[in-house]
């Protein structure tokens, strides 16, 4: 279990982390959900240590995180990670090592997750040489390729078509039925709700919602409509003026969403 307990950090006259706290169970997929600017990011690089906090502390099965836990640990940072004009599967292999496995098993870790995650045929090719799509899905096999325990993953569907989070979202889940502990950040609850068990909001450094998601819907007054069509979108404008209390999140692709 990891629990984030009471983070403090400020940055000169901003107040980055605001006594930020949650907990993070093993077997369940944490959205860590916010505006950008909200903390999201400094809470994940503190959980491996690239955060000096002012103040709470990190656990790790009710122990403070220290370098050995962290082996077990698997990040994928918003920025890219990877080394850009190095081959693919050279660099998996490494970072397998790093975390501890013998080079026969990094090898062979390395080329389970390029199957799985569709770029096995990439392998021996550069990071600059692959899609942006592509380039996710190597970021997240380095996360994984050392079996980690606890997964952190800042923005991982950032830019991705539908079939890329599709892919992603279903490997994240697939991690979580193995009884791993997930915690990936996101500013697009809609692009994430099918994925996710618990949500934790923060905004201005400090959480402020958290549980379970499907008991924090049964708790909102709020109630969301997605609606397909085919051909002219219909003036939905005029459709959300004509009605009380309905408005329109967003439209694309031939859908559209609404909140009551």
């Amino acid at each position: 279990m990891l629990e984030v307990d009471r983070l403090r950090k400020r940055y000169g006259d901003v107040v980055a982390l605001n006594d930020c706290s949650f907990v993070a169970q093993p077997g369940r997929v944490v959205g860590f959900l916010g505006p950008n600017g909200a903390g999201k990011t400094t809470t994940m690089r503190s959980i491996f240590g690239l955060v000096n906090l002012d103040g709470g502390e990190v656990r790790w099965g009710g122990q403070p995180v220290g370098e050995e836990a962290r082996l077990r640990f698997g990040y994928m940072p918003e920025e890219r990670g990877l080394y850009p004009r190095m081959k693919v599967r050279d660099q998996l292999t490494y970072f397998a090592e790093l975390h501890g496995l013998t080079a026969q098993k990094a090898r062979k870790s390395t080329d389970e997750w390029l199957e799985r995650l569709g770029i096995a045929d990439r392998g021996m090719s550069r990071l600059d040489e692959l899609s942006h799509g592509n380039q996710q899905r190597a970021q997240l096999a380095a996360a994984l390729v050392h079996d980690a325990e606890l997964l952190v993953l800042d923005e991982p569907f950032a830019g991705l078509d539908p079939i890329g989070v599709a892919t992603l979202g279903g490997v994240v889940r697939g991690e979580a039925e193995r009884g791993r502990t997930v915690v990936f950040s996101s500013h697009q609850l809609d692009l994430v709700e099918d994925i996710v068990d618990d949500v934790v909001v923060i905004d201005k450094g400090r959480v402020a919602l958290s549980g379970a998601l499907a008991e924090l819907r049964v708790a909102s007054p709020h109630r969301f409509l997605q609606v397909a069509f085919a051909g002219t979108p219909p003036d939905f404008a005029k459709l959300t003026a004509a009605a009380a209390d309905v408005e329109l999140i967003w439209r694309r692709d031939g859908e559209a969403r609404f909140r009551m």
